[in-house]
């Protein structure tokens, strides 16, 4: 049953969005009709509302791609969030030698939205914005799971996550690589993040040694955004 203090038509136009920006290849209008599970009409009528106020547009092959409003949007957030963040990120990156993220939980996945790479060393990871895996695996979604309330049977690293203060994890996003993260929950924001800080497995033989500097910005950082 629908709930009538919702609105269906914004709904659908939302998923059709988050879809079309999603999508690492652009959809035709029947291919996201399919994925909406709408009729071919009412997914034109959404995407024709969209591309009004050009949040997506249709290229010469009629696929459906993030529009420029989107864009500006987008920037603003990014824009807002490294005036919070980017020198406290700076500053962890260079003193630990280390590259240092930002991610979000978005639909169970951890999706980086900033990354800081040190100045100080010549070799470090690059990891990039827009890097997305399951936020039930590696230290960034452990850190944002640990700052949700316990669920019966969830991983005993989110457990201990949440008593300490910060996750660590090893090879299980990238092979080789060991990263510690730490939640972010501002006060006043939906949103609860994790800052996190990536390093080769073989150089960072004790996660502990660094977790200290990385709650610390993560700390530092949450203040900035309340």
């Amino acid at each position: 049953m629908a709930d009538s203090n919702r609105s269906q038509t914004l709904d659908r136009g939302l998923r059709a969005l988050s879809l079309i920006a999603q999508c690492k290849v652009a959809p035709t209008i029947d291919q996201l009709a399919e994925s909406l599970d709408l009729g071919r009409t009412v997914t034109y009528r959404i995407i024709r509302t969209l591309e009004d106020h050009n949040m997506i547009f249709r290229d010469q092959n009629g696929c459906l791609k993030p529009g420029s409003h989107l864009a500006t949007l987008a920037r603003q957030i990014r824009g807002e969030l490294q005036l919070a963040t980017h020198e406290v990120m700076t500053k962890l990156s260079n003193e630990l030698g280390m590259t240092s993220f930002l991610v979000v939980e978005d639909n169970n996945e951890a999706i980086t939205i900033q990354s800081v790479e040190p100045s100080t060393v010549d070799a470090h990871v690059v990891y990039r914005p827009g890097f997305r895996h399951p936020i039930s695996r590696g230290a960034p979604g452990l850190a944002l799971l640990s700052a949700k309330p316990p669920l019966t049977g969830e991983r005993t690293e989110v457990s201990a996550a949440r008593q300490r203060g910060w996750a660590t994890s090893t090879s299980e996003v990238l092979p080789g690589m060991v990263s510690v993260a730490a939640p972010i929950k501002p006060t006043g924001d939906f949103n609860t993040y994790a800052l996190a800080i990536v390093h080769i497995a073989a150089g960072l033989a004790n996660p502990k040694s660094v977790s200290a500097r990385v709650v610390l910005a993560a700390n530092q950082i949450e203040k900035k955004l309340s």
